[in-house]
């Protein structure tokens, strides 16, 4: 089946009363629904004004509009078997998938771009955490280098080796030469004067 791509600005509805145009589109539908192209043609030629005119009211976008109409012929071509005259007239019928297609298109347009936003925001909120996060541990290093030049140079060299090197306090004793109460000793006040420059209680 060739469905055409958008409604002719130049098709009109039948002429005669609203009870002559559903009684043919009634027909047409019956052999659409017997797979007859050409009645689906002049079904289309008949209403796609009207279906088009339907989108561009809810969607008010052109695109939208014609991409909505398609897909409400093509729900025709697909479901013409289904249209139930004594629940009403093939014009309400086929204004309803119409609608329907209509809102389910701005429903649709709308959750897209709902999760974008979605997404651009979490996405912004991991981007800003993780430079507060680097720039706040820069800041701490910087911090922690400057007051380790504040103590002396025995306990910088062992608080260094202890926390930096991993080294135990027999380890540090011994790789300085010095027994292992003062170097207990060194990297105790050694830490306390780091807490203090830090401004950790």
């Amino acid at each position: 089946m060739e469905t055409p791509n958008a409604p002719n600005p130049e098709a009109t509805a039948p002429p005669g009363t609203s009870a002559d145009v559903n009684r043919r589109l009634g027909a047409l539908l019956e052999q659409i629904a017997r797979g007859d192209q050409a009645a689906f043609a002049e079904f289309y030629e008949l209403t796609s004004r009207r279906v088009f005119g339907m989108a561009r009211r809810v969607l008010i976008d052109v695109e939208l509009s014609e991409d909505t109409t398609q897909e409400v012929f093509l729900q025709v071509w697909q479901n013409a078997a289904k249209f139930n005259p004594e629940a009403g007239s093939p014009l309400a019928w086929l204004m309803t998938i119409s609608h329907r297609r209509a809102v389910d298109k701005v429903r649709s347009s709308q959750s897209s771009t709902d999760r974008e936003a979605k997404y651009g925001a979490s996405s912004q909120d991991i981007d800003h955490d993780s430079v507060s996060d680097e720039v706040g541990s820069r800041l701490e290093a910087e911090a922690v280098v400057r007051c380790l030049e504040t103590l002396t140079d025995t306990q910088q060299e062992s608080v260094r080796l202890a926390y930096y090197g991993g080294l135990t306090y027999r380890e540090v004793a011994e790789k300085l030469n010095a027994a292992v109460p003062t170097i207990k000793s060194r990297i105790r006040d050694g830490l306390i004067r780091l807490k203090t420059c830090l401004g950790v209680s």
